[in-house]
């Protein structure tokens, strides 16, 4: 599987792993947290369903003719809004933690949010120029061990991720691209 690629140069890797029924049937994963091949962490119990559901709204919100084409032109810079209305200045996608409740808190964290920058584009202290606006999905994850990583996506970016994990979850038989909408590798 394709990891992220961090700010600090290392590798994440998010690795789905099947959780099993009483009868040994895979129908939901867990995602294990890989940095640079060892392991980082455990995260997400039962998160496939989520991960699907997000990948169909981020492959909606890049379409052209969306409610976020109209405020964003570019399309690496659409992103769904957040589930339920709730506006943010930095609005959460995704956040898994510990495994089981018995876990330590330490156990990991994967999480995703929305931030946006502005940058000016022309000389400086010059009126001849324009604010650039852009939105990035952050990735961040932190390890058994309290160190923390994080990569910078756009959302084509984002839903490559979303598919490639999705791909691995249905290699390991606990797949859910028939059951919630549809989303784009």
């Amino acid at each position: 599987m394709r990891g992220l690629r961090c700010l600090d140069g290392s590798d994440l890797a998010v690795v789905p792993v099947a959780s099993r029924d009483r009868g040994g049937n895979p129908f939901e994963v867990t995602l294990e947290l890989r940095r640079d091949g060892d392991s980082f962490g455990a995260v997400g119990e039962r998160c496939g369903y989520f991960l699907a559901d997000l990948a169909g709204r981020v492959a909606a919100a890049r379409a052209d003719g969306s409610p976020q084409a109209a405020r964003w032109p570019d399309p690496d810079d659409r992103f769904p809004d957040p589930p339920g209305g709730a506006a943010s200045r930095e609005p959460e996608l995704f956040a898994f933690r510990y495994r089981d409740r018995g876990d330590v808190a330490s156990t990991g964290e994967l999480r995703c949010t929305l931030r946006t920058s502005s940058m000016w584009v022309g000389r400086q202290q010059s009126a001849a120029g324009r604010w650039r606006v852009a939105r990035r999905a952050v990735v961040e994850a932190w390890g058994a061990g309290g160190r923390g990583v994080r990569a910078v996506l756009t959302s084509a970016d984002l839903a490559r991720f979303l598919a490639d994990v999705l791909a691995e979850a249905e290699r390991a038989g606990a797949g859910h691209r028939g059951r919630r909408g549809r989303y784009a590798r």
